[in-house]
Parts: C-alpha cells; structure tokens; sequence
C-alpha cells in the first residue's frame, strides 16, 4: 500500500521496494486528532538484512507533553528547546524517506502522525507501509503479547533493558525485528 499524503486526504497506490525506512515517533500523546504532536523521529534505512544510514531530530513544539507521554519516553520539554520545529524536520525526513517504503511496529499510530503533520506543513509525502506488530501477530500467534520487546526476545534479538523508548532506539530495533521477521518468512 502507498499513501500519498496530500492536504487533506490520501489515496492508495502500489509498487515494490528494495529499500525500507524503519521509523518510530515519540509524540505530546496519543491522539493526533486532538492536537498531540510528533516530538522525535528516528529513522533507520534498512537494505535486505543491511542496516545503513540512519535520521534522528527531536522537535521543539508548545504543545505540553502529557504525563503518561512523558513517562513512557522521558522527554521533557526543556529538552526540545533550540531544536528545529514539525515543519522542517518533516521536509528532511521526507528527503531521508524518498520513494521507500516505511515500516513501523503499530505503524498506523505513527503513520498517522507522520500524515498529521505532513498536512499540517503542506507537505507531501509518498510511501507505503508495513506494520511489524500486524505481522507478528500473524506469524507469532502464541506469542503473550505484541509489545516490541517480546517479540525481538522471541527473533533472539538481544534487548538492552535499560533503554528509554526514544525513537531512534525504538526505530533500530524494530528495524532489527524487520529483518527478522522477514528471515522467517
């Protein structure tokens, strides 16, 4: 599936990739509808089983970080001070993403910020996606729970336990799941 995130609506397109962009956003909450905003992305280009080059930038924004937000990932918002804002770092991850298709795990969450603010800077991005998580419970039905960390376990990914869930970690291990998941296959 491509989406070709417009202004106002997207439509559906279909062709092959041989590069992949594994992403993950950190955002003020958990609804883009209700004004919760992207404040990082990480990103990792992923060729076969190579991981390459990667893109990473927090996001300064005055939208406050929810507390449960917070709690999860650990930004603050004295840490986005001096960074660049939505509208700039959505054009460069644009520019990174190019024609690849996207993965992510629960990727219409973060698809669905990634559209959010694409329309919000009138930007517009085309790319498919592929959702981990979807294909984990596909492939791994006896499996306790979806969560990233169990299902990297469970492909003998190691998992650092002390990690924060920051979006370039997330996004390498996810990228890291990716590879795996498509090995099995």
């Amino acid at each position: 599936m491509i989406f070709t995130f417009h202004s106002s609506h997207f439509t559906l397109h279909s062709s092959t990739a041989s590069r992949y962009v594994v992403f993950d956003v950190e955002t003020t909450g958990l609804s883009a509808a209700r004004g919760h905003r992207i404040i990082e992305i990480g990103a990792v280009e992923v060729n076969g089983a190579e991981v390459g080059e990667e893109f990473q930038s927090l996001i300064r924004t005055d939208r406050p970080i929810t507390k449960g937000a917070r709690k999860v990932h650990g930004i603050a918002p004295e840490m986005l001070a001096g960074h660049p804002e939505a509208k700039e770092v959505v054009a460069r991850f644009r520019d990174f993403v190019g024609t690849s298709m996207l993965v992510a795990h629960h990727a219409p969450f973060d698809v669905g910020f990634i559209q959010w603010e694409c329309m919000r800077a009138g930007i517009v991005l085309n790319c498919r996606y592929r959702c981990t998580l979807r294909m984990s419970r596909r492939a791994l039905p006896f499996l306790r729970n979806y969560r990233l960390e169990t299902v990297a376990r469970h492909l003998g990914i190691a998992v650092d336990e002390t990690r924060r869930h920051r979006a370039i970690d997330d996004a390498r291990l996810t990228a890291q799941v990716w590879i795996g998941m498509r090995k099995k296959r």
